[in-house]
């Protein structure tokens, strides 16, 4: 009976993909879009309480400069790369809210104003990526990702301000000009 069971098992065993060992470098922090870049009059608001991992950058930077190679600090990338990921979402998010409470609540032409500046931005940044497409090697791969991630941001922060400038419009009451205030006088 130990027999037939150690077969079954050895034969599950073998039947399973063998799990290849994966060494991350400092390029594999460079997946998914870059940590957004966060406008200095709303930093304050969309910083505040957020885990900015420099602990962890810390521990990798001193890992990587006693051992001198990326293979020996797996940990740390590893541990750098969940908490990088975590972050940029959260604040990511928390730019989004923030440019969506600014259309609803910043002053109608302050918030066409901002508007326009992100559409330009936009535009800058979409030119940038076209001019990029031509480099090779790293350095073209490297600010090509820059750049999507910044024109991605920025263009998520742009519908944000709109919705919530078509929020405002919605909900706001008929205009001024509109009505006709009755004064009464006791």
């Amino acid at each position: 009976m130990d027999c037939v069971l150690v077969l079954v098992i050895s034969s599950i065993v073998d039947s399973l993909p063998t799990m290849e060992e994966t060494i991350l470098v400092g390029d594999d922090l460079m997946t998914g879009p870059p940590s957004p870049i966060i406008p200095p009059e709303i930093a304050s608001h969309v910083l505040e309480g957020v885990d900015l991992c420099d602990g962890i950058l810390r521990n990798l930077f001193l890992c990587l400069q006693i051992n001198d190679i990326e293979p020996f600090c797996q940990d740390e990338i590893a541990l750098y790369r969940q908490c990088v990921e975590k972050r940029d979402g959260e604040l990511r998010q928390r730019l989004q809210d923030s440019e969506h409470k600014l259309g609803m609540y910043m002053p109608l032409d302050e918030a066409k104003d901002r508007a326009t500046q992100l559409e330009s931005e936009v535009t800058s940044l979409e030119r940038r990526l076209i001019l990029a497409s031509g480099l090779e090697g790293i350095e073209g791969f490297r600010q090509r990702w820059s750049l999507h991630g910044r024109l991605f941001d920025s263009r998520k922060r742009l519908d944000a301000l709109k919705q919530g400038m078509e929020t405002r419009n919605k909900d706001d009451p008929v205009s001024d000009s509109t009505l006709k205030k009755k004064w009464f006088f006791w």
